[in-house]
């Protein structure tokens, strides 16, 4: 139940970032096909937001989000390890902003 929630809360928060239908219209037979707003067809349609970034699906958000690493450099020649956060990409600071978490510095 806990994980459909956060599913649910983190589609809803993200919806500027995928394709998800922020406004989708009323249905008045719940079992009849799914109609699309006309926002969500632009969305479709252009691939990218007003400011030329690209949309993601849900999952593809998330694979995105998975390449925000920490690495571990070790110059060569030395034992000295200094750990490093890759460079988070706008999308990957809209996606944090937009749940209200600031990006993590250290990860665990």
């Amino acid at each position: 139940m806990l994980a459909c929630y956060l599913i649910w809360h983190l589609r809803r928060a993200w919806a500027p970032l995928t394709y998800t239908d922020e406004n989708p219209p009323r249905r008045g037979n719940p079992v009849g096909p799914a109609t699309r707003s006309p926002g969500a067809r632009a969305k479709a349609s252009r691939q990218h937001d007003e400011h030329g970034r690209p949309r993601y699906s849900f999952g593809g958000l998330l694979d995105h989000l998975a390449t925000l690493t920490h690495n571990d450099v070790r110059f060569n020649g030395t034992t000295a390890t200094i750990p490093m956060l890759t460079e988070p990409t706008p999308a990957q600071r809209q996606a944090f902003e937009l749940i209200g978490v600031p990006i993590p510095l250290t990860l665990r």
